[in-house]
């Protein structure tokens, strides 16, 4: 009777066994595709940052435009150029409208760069998402500082048909 209960024991543990090295077999597969989500969630975290920064800095150049097109306009006014100046405002106009895109941009990029947080839980995730988030600020306020000027410019090229 000891021998057949000595080798139900060994049957059990060789399926233990077997159990077990299938058990680290898929724990590596589940590691290795965890690894690659990490690295895939980590370098979109850093494409959407350098999206948010772009946008940013695309959104600030064309407030700059706009403050050009609507500084034109008002030089044009002075030396009574009516088209000029009706250009220079049209030209603030698109000017604005580009630089709220680019916020819109930075503001996707943004809540991208914050779900990527959210997913990885990683300090670095956390720090990209909330420069996003810095660059979608400096993108919103160029925006709205684009808008004012190209009603400025409007306006000044509206007052030279009258």
């Amino acid at each position: 009777m000891i021998p057949d209960a000595e080798s139900k024991i060994l049957a059990r543990l060789t399926e233990l066994e077997s159990e077990i090295v299938t058990l680290r077999d898929g724990y590596l597969v589940v590691n290795k595709r965890y690894t690659q989500a990490l690295l895939s969630m980590k370098s979109l975290t850093d494409s959407t940052l350098e999206a948010a920064l772009r946008a940013s800095m695309a959104a600030e150049k064309s407030a700059l435009a706009c403050k050009n097109a609507a500084l034109a306009a008002s030089e044009a006014a002075a030396v009574s150029v009516i088209e000029a100046a009706e250009a220079a405002a049209e030209a603030a106009g698109l000017a604005a409208l580009a630089a709220a895109e680019a916020a819109a941009a930075a503001s996707a990029a943004a809540s991208a760069a914050a779900s990527a947080a959210a997913f990885q839980a990683e300090e670095t995730a956390v720090q990209a998402s909330s420069e996003a988030a810095a660059a979608t600020l400096r993108a919103t306020v160029a925006a709205a500082a684009a808008a004012k000027l190209a009603l400025e410019a409007a306006a000044t090229a509206k007052s030279l048909r009258k």
